[in-house]
């Protein structure tokens, strides 16, 4: 038992510091997702080791300290999604917002056949934009009958590979475009968001390829970066949406939030783990909402399950750009965007060498 320990804790401590390496390899981004479970097992394993073998002699006490930083490592990224962290996205004031709206974000899992759960969800939280991730024909046939009625504007492009994209609106868009920013078979969306109040905001929604067997982030970083890009020469406000198959502390996503200067309402809020719906100790926040200071922050919720593996989310902001000045944006330093080039370019060869094999492939 007591070397089964000490394997299993050097073991867990390689782990917490393998994400240190700058690579896209996938088995070393993978470890970005579990901070938290590592930190806990960690502390079980020092816990243990401690009360029933430890006899403190100096190479003990240099193994058990070991683990020990390897616990504050982990610690480090996920405190600031805990409430006693300070909150980046600072709360509306105003008594009766008046240029309000909701946002749902959902991967609806293409295999899942709960339409008809997923469609009741949405009549009863009737949000004023919809995006849904993973949609194929079928989830399309299924729900644009009764969708189309109640959205007069939409973004379309379901898919059979699990990376289809659908946005229904009940406010006015504009200039919509279907993009491919890195592979040919994964679409993002970008469109203009007109409210009540006729102010407009840039709407971009994403899908990158997650951290898999066999599979690297070379193209996931890339889309991230591309979109950060992108929001930070626009000239109105930004929101950022979708399920960005990364965890919200992990290096890329603080890289996109400080090229892009978006804030994350998780932070001094919680974790909003929204991935995996069916195993409740695996759960990582993947979906996500970024959005400008322009806004305030009324309301965010993780909603019911409806089938999917992952959770909908529900957000809702209040144009407020008198006060942005107020809320505390990440910035980026001459470094940050140096590896954000970077990082591009390896994506996009990466994504031309995928092109091109499908091509092959066909």
């Amino acid at each position: 038992m007591e070397l089964t320990l000490i394997i299993l804790g050097f073991t867990f401590t390689l782990f917490s510091f393998l994400p240190f390496l700058k690579v896209p390899w996938w088995w070393v981004r993978i470890l970005d997702f579990p901070r938290l479970h590592i930190a806990v097992i960690l502390t079980v394993i020092v816990a243990v080791y401690s009360l029933q073998y430890a006899t403190w002699s100096t190479s003990e006490i240099v193994m058990v300290a070991l683990w020990v930083i390897a616990i504050l490592n982990q610690v480090r990224y996920i405190y600031n999604f805990t409430p006693l962290a300070r909150v980046e996205a600072l709360r509306s004031e105003k008594p009766k917002p008046a240029n309000a709206f909701t946002m749902m974000i959902a991967n609806v899992r293409m295999v899942n056949k709960k339409h008809q759960d997923f469609l009741k969800l949405v009549l009863k939280e009737h949000p004023d934009i919809l995006v849904m991730n993973e949609p194929d024909e079928a989830w399309h046939e299924s729900v644009r009958k009764e969708l189309d009625k109640r959205y007069p504007y939409s973004i379309k492009k379901p898919l059979d590979n699990t990376y289809g994209m659908m946005l229904f609106s009940r406010l006015k868009l504009s200039n919509s475009e279907v993009r491919f920013l890195v592979e040919d078979e994964i679409p993002s969306f970008y469109t203009v968001v007109e409210l009540e109040s006729g102010e407009k905001f840039d709407l971009y929604t994403v899908h990158p390829q997650p951290p898999r067997l066999m599979k690297d982030t070379e193209t996931r970083e890339a889309e991230l970066l591309l979109v950060a890009k992108m929001v930070k020469k626009t000239k109105i406000p930004s929101v950022v949406a979708g399920d960005l198959n990364d965890v919200a502390w992990s290096s890329t996503t603080k890289l996109f939030k400080q090229i892009s200067g978006l804030l994350d309402p998780r932070v001094g809020r919680g974790f909003f783990n929204t991935y995996n719906a069916h195993i409740p100790m695996f759960r990582y926040p993947l979906d996500h909402v970024f959005y400008d200071p322009a806004f305030r922050l009324l309301g965010l919720r993780r909603m019911d399950k409806f089938g999917s593996d992952h959770f909908p989310i529900s957000i809702t902001l209040n144009y407020e750009p008198e006060r942005e000045e107020e809320q505390d944006v990440p910035v980026a330093e001459p470094e940050d965007y140096q590896e954000a080039d970077e990082l591009i370019q390896e994506g996009l060869e990466k994504g031309e060498e995928k092109n091109r094999e499908k091509m092959k492939g066909k």
